[in-house]
């Protein structure tokens, strides 16, 4: 799906000063006047991930469907690190149910169930992590170092997933 936008969008959305500038100062004026549309791939070429994916709140096209499913794919990602410390199948659910949402086969009453019982789940794995911690502090030492370049690297490898989700929805369809 083709999603686009434009400056006089970008600035009535709020854009923050200093990336909406360098976005202007990527695309000529001369090409992309205050109403010229704008895909958010560009964006995502000259300013990058977050700000494209910021734009999602400023587009000319109704995207609802398009975030909510690129939403539901973004958090899955995460879900092996959930399951690795948690048998709570509710984010899953909650996942599901947005996707079930953008796709009209629920209501927004059961998507807004599914969602408060994975903010239920996620506030008691965050009091057991807190807790866990506490008891793991005296080895957090020996660990940083190998911790830190392996966050650095899951980090790098998420971030790229999650570009390639954006453009997956975003490409031109063949």
């Amino acid at each position: 799906m083709k999603l686009t936008t434009t400056f006089r969008l970008l600035r009535k959305a709020l854009a923050c000063t200093p990336r909406y500038e360098f976005l202007r100062k990527a695309l000529s004026r001369e090409e992309y006047g205050d109403d010229t549309s704008i895909n958010l791939l560009t964006i995502l070429d000259t300013n990058g991930l977050d700000d494209a994916l910021w734009a999602l709140s400023a587009t000319a096209e109704n995207c609802d469907k398009v975030a909510r499913l690129m939403a539901a794919d973004l958090a899955e990602q995460v879900l092996p690190i959930w399951q690795k410390y948690s048998r709570d199948k509710r984010p899953e659910l909650a996942i599901k149910a947005a996707r079930d949402f953008a796709n009209n086969l629920i209501t927004s009453e059961e998507r807004d169930a599914a969602g408060a019982a994975a903010w239920a789940a996620a506030r008691d794995a965050a009091w057991a992590a807190a807790r866990d911690a506490a008891r793991a502090a005296a080895w957090a030492a020996a660990r940083a170092a190998a911790r830190d370049a392996a966050w650095d690297a899951a980090w790098a490898a998420a971030r790229e997933k999650q570009k390639e989700i954006f453009i997956s929805y975003l490409r031109p369809e063949v």
